[in-house]
């Protein structure tokens, strides 16, 4: 199945995520050539990993470089249409643990503002991420390591910690809904 059918398939969970999904497509239409790329400056694709230990009861996050927090795992699509690979190469390059996706669905979607920064001395202007993002589970035993290149830290943080104060409003939101997306389908695996 092709990225744009895992995404029109996509059910939204709130009116946000229909919201997000229908500009997701409406760019996909628009920039057919490279939406998958970082050549388009307004909006690319990137896919994102939220990974979860075996008990869903804590959350591994890097140190992001770029945004001096501590946030979920991802990157940018680069070409690559196969959005669930994204997401697993991403999480293990961001933290050496081995993931194993708890569902090979789309977990979430949402539009992510990208401000203006340096990279490589290079000035990266504002634009959007149409982030696709999946869950993973990790063994907490795994050795973690930073990637310097995109993190200064890589912990486990209990799923009760995340609050304003360490996290943003808006990756308390998405985060939250991610968890609950995980015990959902933790459930259903039980059925």
């Amino acid at each position: 199945m092709s990225y744009v059918d895992e995404i029109k398939r996509y059910v939204p969970k709130n009116e946000q995520e229909l919201q997000d999904k229908n500009v997701i497509l409406d760019c996909i239409q628009q920039f057919p050539q490279n939406i998958l790329l970082r050549d388009n400056e307004i909006a690319h694709i990137t896919s994102s990993g939220f990974i979860l230990n075996k008990s869903l009861d804590k959350a591994l996050f890097i140190h992001h470089n770029i945004r001096d927090v501590w946030a979920w795992t991802g990157g940018h699509a680069d070409g690559d249409s196969n959005l669930l690979d994204v997401a697993t190469r991403e999480a293990v390059e961001e933290t050496s643990v081995s993931v194993t996706p708890i569902s090979r669905e789309i977990a979430s979607v949402d539009i992510l503002t990208v401000t203006g920064h340096f990279k490589s001395d290079k000035y990266i202007n504002s634009h959007l991420h149409l982030s696709i993002a999946y869950l993973f589970t990790a063994n907490e035993s795994d050795s973690v390591c930073i990637n310097p290149d995109e993190n200064s830290g890589v912990e486990w943080f209990p799923i009760d910690e995340i609050v304003r104060g360490i996290f943003t409003d808006r990756d308390v939101y998405l985060y939250t809904k991610l968890i609950q997306q995980a015990r959902i389908w933790a459930l259903e695996q039980f059925r």
